[in-house]
Order: structure tokens, then C-alpha cells, then sequence
């Protein structure tokens, strides 16, 4: 079992970066969210899910421990492979994931990909036992508004994302683009997708 790979990033796109390690190349697929926080040239250090069939071996690999956690338990659901996994967690945060399971609110993560409101209501019911908000350090009563206060409702984040799809970016980009805005949670749909359209020129 490899636990983790660490080494110089030298390649990355839409499914995968590749990692040298003592000169061998290692692709590992990821998120969009991992694979943004990736700079070409720096030493990274991922931590990995090998996923085995007959015929494949694909290795998965994330920059937390957390991320890794929530994909491996994605794979636990009814009808999520890692393809999906990858998907919800290139389109919504770790943080996301819990909160939307955690307050039963199948609509924030009913859109990436494979999944749709009867995935994403599935996905909620089997993993409401299994992720806890205190997992993530904000579990506290009282720090629970705080949290909410991160994302407000979620809708113009989403909402520019899907905007960004409809214009032809792919789900990384978009994910990677609305991320990169500062105070996005506090501007509405329409100024967000002007600052992530300034922003996916740099990407």
C-alpha cells in the first residue's frame, strides 16, 4: 500500500499531475482543488488511494489528509466510483461535503457530474453517520455560525461556477477560478463572475 508519494511536481492538467520521485514519474490523479494548489517545480507531498481492478491501477493522491479521507469514503456510496469522487471534490470543499451532509442540503452537491438531487441525497444518507463536523476543528456550538458565515448560502459560488461551465471552462477551471477570488463569499453572483473571469485568464 502506498500511504503517500513526495516529490518535485513536473506536469499537471484537467485529471492528473505527475510527480518525480528519485527520477521516476508517478501520475496521480486529483481534484481541481489539490491540483490548484500545485506549482510546477515544488517539492509536494500527496496523500494517496490506489485503486485496483483486474485490469487498471489508478493512483489517487491529495494534498490533506482530510480530502483523502472524504474521497475514500465517497467511494464507500451506493453508485460513486473515483471518477465521481474526484468530481464532487473538484466542484465543492471538503468543507462543503460536511456541511451539506451534516444539514441534509442535497442541492450544493447535486452538481457535479454523476451525481444529480437522487445521488446527492443518497450520498447525504450514508454518509450522515460518518462525517462530523467536529472532524474538520469547527464542530464547536458556537463556532458553527462562524462557519456558515464562510460560505453564506453557497448559491453565488455555485451559481458562477455553473456560469462558467455554460461558458465553455471545465469544472477545475471554474472551481480554481471562483476559489482564487478574495471575499468571494461576500459578493454577489454577478460581481463574482466578473473577478473569476479576471482570474481564469491567469490560470
Amino acid at each position: 500500500m502506498i500511504s503517500y508519494i513526495k516529490g518535485t511536481a513536473i506536469y499537471a492538467n484537467e485529471e492528473y499531475i505527475v510527480v518525480d520521485n528519485r527520477g521516476m514519474g508517478y501520475e496521480v490523479r486529483t481534484s481541481a482543488a489539490t491540483c490548484g494548489q500545485i506549482h510546477m517545480g515544488e517539492e509536494v507531498t500527496l496523500y494517496t488511494y490506489l485503486y485496483v481492478r483486474e485490469d487498471l491501477l489508478v493512483l489517487y493522491g491529495f494534498l490533506s489528509r482530510e480530502e483523502l479521507r472524504v474521497f475514500r469514503l465517497l467511494l464507500g456510496v451506493s453508485g460513486i466510483g473515483p471518477k465521481v469522487a474526484v468530481s464532487i471534490l473538484s466542484t465543492v470543499s471538503v468543507e462543503d461535503v460536511y456541511n451539506a451532509v451534516v444539514s441534509e442540503e442535497a442541492k450544493s452537491i447535486a452538481r457535479p457530474p454523476g451525481i444529480g438531487p437522487k445521488g446527492a441525497r443518497r450520498l447525504i444518507i450514508e454518509l450522515k453517520d460518518k462525517l462530523d463536523l467536529a472532524d474538520l476543528g469547527i464542530g464547536k456550538e458556537e463556532e458553527v455560525p462562524a462557519a456558515a458565515d464562510l460560505t453564506g448560502d453557497g448559491s453565488q459560488i455555485t451559481d458562477t461556477m455553473d456560469a462558467l461551465i455554460a461558458l465553455g471552462y471545465s469544472n477545475g477551471e471554474a472551481y480554481r477560478a471562483v476559489h482564487k477570488v478574495p471575499g468571494a463569499e461576500n459578493m454577489d453572483a454577478e460581481q463574482l463572475l466578473k473577478e473569476a473571469l479576471k482570474k481564469i485568464m491567469t490560470l
